[in-house]
């Protein structure tokens, strides 16, 4: 028995002037739906990140439609032109090298000049890495912040994982696997020894799991000589009890100072995990009052 594709539209994909939003596989080339495929085969041009890394999905699906190649180094002028074909008449299907785009891909341009000119933009939903993540992450999902790539520059992404810091919904980041080792350092120093889970390659053959507080993530990623492939990070929000604050802080260490003598990291290290606060942040707090009670003495 043979059973026709639904139509990208449900209705008339005869409808001409319509910017597709198209998700596509994270790895696995069967991670597509079927309305995915038809909308690809059915417009009349497809924009596309990389055109070699699409022009391969297409053939694996054998799809044959023109490419045009649309990225980050060329969003503004291309979009321009993009969006006086659909003027003109064309059906465009927008897809990124990997999952949903605009979704810290490019995109974002030509959907909101479409939009401006009162062209139709449809999504076509599918894979995400986000999503797949945190689905597996075993953390709370009934809401959670996707911050996507933080800066490269060191400064600014410490400044950005600052305003995280009483965040207590579940962080979702996405990194490059050459800087996720700086990253999980300053989320460290910045945000406490919080539980998540980096994954690495989704959907595809090498795909990997670490689980564990971000000192025992840390420790996973140094022990590889090098770490490839995507990598999606999801961190527990900020657990600590509410009246976890600085002043309920400094209480619980001069108390910890007084009936527990013993190496000030041990003692940092606990305090962090309980109160949500960073280890280097609890260990110099603790310094500053093991000083002012010798002082006093």
């Amino acid at each position: 028995m043979h059973v026709k594709l639904p139509s990208a539209t449900s209705g008339d994909l005869k409808e001409k002037g319509i910017l597709y939003v198209v998700a596509t596989p994270i790895g696995n080339m069967a991670d597509i739906t079927l309305r995915a495929i038809q909308t690809l085969k059915d417009v009349n041009l497809v924009a596309a990140e990389d055109t070699r890394h699409t022009g391969r999905l297409l053939s694996y699906h054998k799809i044959k439609k023109p490419l045009i190649s649309f990225h980050e180094h060329n969003e503004v002028k291309r979009s321009e032109e993009l969006v006086a074909r659909l003027k003109s008449g064309e059906s465009i299907a927008l897809v990124s090298n990997a999952g949903t785009p605009t979704v810290s891909d490019p995109g974002y341009r030509l959907v909101k000049q479409a939009v401006a000119n009162k062209i139709k933009v449809v999504p076509i939903p599918g894979v995400s890495a986000a999503i797949a993540a945190v689905s597996a992450s075993g953390l709370p999902t009934d809401a959670f912040v996707f911050m996507g790539f933080l800066s490269r520059k060191k400064g600014k992404r410490q400044k950005d994982l600052k305003a995280l810091i009483h965040e207590r919904k579940t962080l979702i980041f996405y990194e490059s696997p050459k800087r996720m080792l700086d990253f999980l350092n300053d989320m460290l120093e910045i945000l406490g020894n919080r539980y998540g889970v980096l994954t690495r390659e989704l959907t595809k053959r090498y795909e990997e799991f670490s689980y564990g507080r971000l000192t025992e993530i840390i420790d996973t990623v140094k022990a590889r000589a090098e770490l490839k492939g995507e990598c999606t990070l999801v961190i527990a929000g900020n657990t600590a009890d509410e009246s976890s604050s600085p002043d309920a802080l400094r209480e619980d260490i001069a108390k910890a100072l007084r009936d527990q003598p013993g190496r000030l990291s041990d003692m940092a290290r606990e305090l962090a995990d309980h109160h949500g606060f960073s280890k280097n942040k609890v260990y110099a707090e603790a310094l500053k009052l093991k000083k002012s009670i010798h002082e006093s003495d």
